[in-house]
């Protein structure tokens, strides 16, 4: 495993690096990358920006908003909180396994005596509440996994600066997000800073105390092309928000894979739009679906014959065809 140094803490650039690195790179290591943001909330791939974010608390406090190309749900991140990205080939047993590679930053924070184990479909905690969410992003031959660890972040901002949906909470049969979140640092056994934190993480995980042997170094060409990166895609209001049209019907649904609140509006007994949001994972690209239902007719039978010949599984992990017409007809 190699390392790239990133000591940047511009959400915008760091998302984009992670998206050069695993698109960019052919590397025959796999690669590791820790990193910190300044404020921000990190909108999962297929969700609703608008509907996530408590926007008068993040413009009052100058937060950022940016998405990233993983599912997921959103997360807050400021300097408190150190971010972890493993690039690797995309070998079938990596799809969906998030505890293999939760595993060492397990293992390093069980070494500081903190009592972490892996929870859930995607988190790690400490005495059942959480500190790390985790999601997955694959291009080609080659997966992205990145996770946080909320080490010494601002918690009451966690409350904060998302909108976090009633059926959610009651899911996890809790009263608020404060209750269920936690930071590592009350909890170590010797009491560190973030730097110290972050270079006992990277030696762990990489098996050495001699960073530099491991590290790779971006050249200028590279760094020119993250930035061009970051301008074109992660700096666009397109991309970060977007346009949410006006729909007519709502269905929303929660299952073991994550939620799904599907959108759309029926004219002449047909499909006109259809939105897909969520915080379910998958391989796919969810869009390519959304058009292959706009244009039929809403019909259980007919969605159900399309659906057939479709393989969910590469758009939602843990949610089945029958779910999606439980969700669509319900």
């Amino acid at each position: 495993m190699i390392y790239i140094e990133n000591n940047n803490f511009d959400p915008h650039y760091n998302l984009a690096l992670e998206e050069y690195a695993v698109k960019g790179l052919d590397l025959d290591e796999d690669i590791l990358i820790l990193w910190q943001n300044e404020p921000s909330v990190i909108i999962g791939r297929n969700q609703n920006t608008i509907e996530e974010i408590n926007k008068n608390y993040i413009e009052e406090k100058d937060i950022n908003v940016v998405r990233r190309l993983s599912g997921g749900g959103a997360v807050y991140h400021d300097f408190g909180n150190l971010n972890f990205t493993f690039i690797t080939k995309n070998f079938k047993s990596n799809v969906n396994n998030f505890k293999t590679f939760t595993q060492p930053v397990i293992d390093a924070l069980q070494k500081l005596g903190v009592n972490a184990v892996f929870h859930g479909r995607n988190d790690i905690v400490v005495d059942g509440k959480k500190v790390s969410g985790n999601a997955q992003y694959f291009f080609k031959n080659k997966m992205l996994h990145h996770g946080t660890i909320l080490f010494d972040s601002t918690l009451e901002d966690i409350v904060e600066v998302l909108n976090v949906g009633d059926e959610k909470i009651k899911s996890k049969g809790i009263k608020s997000i404060r209750s269920r979140v936690t930071n590592i640092l009350p909890h170590l056994e010797k009491k560190v800073s973030m730097d110290e934190f972050k270079d006992i993480l990277l030696k762990f995980i990489l098996d050495t105390d001699n960073i530099e042997e491991k590290e790779y170094k971006l050249s200028d060409q590279q760094l020119k092309e993250i930035e061009e990166l970051k301008n074109s895609r992660y700096d666009k209001w397109e991309w970060n928000f977007g346009e949410s049209p006006e729909f007519e019907i709502q269905k929303q649904k929660r299952f073991e894979g994550g939620s799904l609140d599907i959108r759309f509006t029926v004219k002449d007994g047909k499909i006109k739009d259809l939105k897909i949001y969520g915080d379910f994972f998958g391989d796919k690209d969810v869009n390519s679906l959304e058009n292959k239902l706009i244009s039929e007719k809403y019909k259980i039978e007919d969605i159900k014959n399309i659906l057939d010949d479709i393989d969910i599984e590469k758009y939602f992990y843990n949610i089945n065809k029958d779910d999606i017409l439980e969700c669509l007809f319900s």
